[in-house]
């Protein structure tokens, strides 16, 4: 198969480049109808019937059947089981991605997790309690489709947080099935596709329980809770159409993380580093997903043309070619600009998930940067060691999101309560303000309830 990939070749110093950028840039998170649809009616049935409907669906979507949901548990001898049966090297590499992610997390908890209090001149007590959420849900993709990066990003965080109970859903189709959340029906099963990698990420990762369900269904029991799936506090984690659109529903009855859009990746190059870096670089995110988006940023034409050559001919090479020639035809971009600082402009007007800065003087350009989920500095840095082992989250603001949002990380399990302990003395001072602006809204009672705790002039 002669495959192309031709990202689009694109100039700043065009008239046509703000049209053709704004068109390259576009992405609809637009959910089609028929899936909200479906959606809707499965979370409304798993509210109702609990665990009978959990069963049906995971029956009907993923193939796999059980008499009851104990049939669709996964136990800590399952992880133990799988840790131990995957290869020794695959073992030092969880244990080692582990204990960095960890040491990133617990170093994020220091600098912003903790409780603080101070007390003010006339004696009243102010401060912040900081308290881990009781229990979260992380959903993890399955079967084929297996991602126990993910995994760790999701629960270690959690779990530094102090969160007490992870409760993992992962769907296992039975090969062949429909995708989680379609439809049809399969050959009945009491296994399906499990991922020994996943589950031996569960546990060095300390999943506290887990079940092998996916979907819409899978969001619905987090959310809502049945006889067996326990209600979570906060549901994290990717998915597919349909486990986007089920977060989005559930949101106000549980926290969620994000919805995410296609992965991406932009790399603001100097020209300095090897083409072939580069470009391994925007295959990396490109054969995610066709709808992944891959832009290259550079001042230096020559370089740009480098690059695409260095794309025709690593590109035939990857056991997923398709997928990056697609994703590189339809979303991708190599730019050429004026100048670095223009580069960094429009880098900021992207907002991108992943964003490298591959020149000799990395730290010249960062300090112009206000917009990305993960920032990677200098030509060493590729884009996945971030995705599996340098320590930050991987979980990351998607489609320009990174310019309000931020990585997922041990503040997103944690809540805030704020502490306040008037004293005898502060009551006399903030009774009087608090009343005069209660009395000003027309609240009365708010204004007597602060004047009751005033002396008597």
């Amino acid at each position: 198969m002669n495959l192309i990939a031709a990202p689009a070749r694109l100039s700043t110093a065009e008239a046509t480049f703000e049209a053709q950028f704004t068109a390259r840039l576009h992405w609809s998170a637009d959910t089609d109808a028929a899936i909200e649809q479906r959606v809707a009616d499965i979370l409304a049935d798993v509210q109702q019937r609990g665990d009978d409907a959990v069963l049906e669906y995971t029956a009907r979507f993923d193939g796999l059947s059980a008499e009851s949901m104990v049939g669709l548990e996964l136990t800590q001898a399952d992880f133990k089981a799988a840790f131990d049966a995957i290869p020794a090297a695959q073992r030092e590499a969880l244990q080692a991605a582990v204990a960095r992610v960890r040491k990133y997390h617990e170093a994020q908890k220091k600098a912003s997790g903790e409780s603080w209090s101070y007390r003010d001149e006339d004696g009243t007590l102010l401060g912040q309690k900081v308290t881990p959420l009781d229990r979260v849900g992380i959903y993890v993709p399955g079967g084929k489709a297996a991602y126990p990066s993910s995994l760790l990003m999701n629960a270690i965080p959690a779990h530094v947080a102090g969160v007490q109970e992870i409760i993992m859903v992962v769907p296992t189709p039975v090969r062949g099935s429909v995708a989680t959340g379609g439809s049809g029906n399969q050959a009945a099963s009491s296994k399906g596709e499990r991922n020994e990698l996943v589950l031996a990420a569960a546990y060095v990762a300390g999943v506290t329980r887990a079940f092998t369900i996916g979907g819409a269904q899978a969001v619905a029991a987090l959310a809502y809770g049945t006889q067996t799936v326990p209600k979570v506090d906060k549901i994290t984690g990717p998915g597919n159409a349909y486990v986007a659109s089920a977060k989005k529903r559930v949101f106000g009855t549980v926290g969620i993380d994000m919805i995410a859009g296609p992965s991406e990746i932009l790399v603001l190059a100097d020209g300095s580093t090897p083409a072939d870096w580069v470009a391994m670089d925007l295959f990396s995110q490109a054969e995610h997903d066709e709808l992944a988006q891959s832009i290259l940023l550079c001042p230096d034409a020559a370089y740009i043309d480098a690059v695409q050559e260095a794309i025709n001919r690593l590109l035939p090479g990857m056991p997923r070619a398709e997928i990056i020639a697609k994703s590189l035809t339809g979303r991708g971009a190599l730019i050429h600009t004026r100048s670095m600082e223009e580069a960094c402009a429009i880098s900021n007007r992207i907002a991108p998930e992943h964003l490298e800065v591959s020149s000799r003087d990395p730290h010249k350009w960062e300090p112009l940067l206000k917009h990305a989920g993960a920032i990677f500095l200098g030509a060493y840095t590729s884009e996945s060691l971030g995705d599996y082992c340098a320590g930050p989250n991987h979980v990351l603001p998607t489609s320009g999101t990174a310019r309000f949002s931020s990585p997922l990380g041990v503040y997103d399990f944690q809540k805030r309560s704020s502490i306040i302990e008037v004293s005898e003395a502060g009551a006399q001072t903030l009774g009087k303000i608090a009343a005069e602006l209660a009395y000003g809204e027309g609240l009365q009672a708010h204004a007597r309830a602060a004047e009751m705790r005033m002396k008597k002039q």
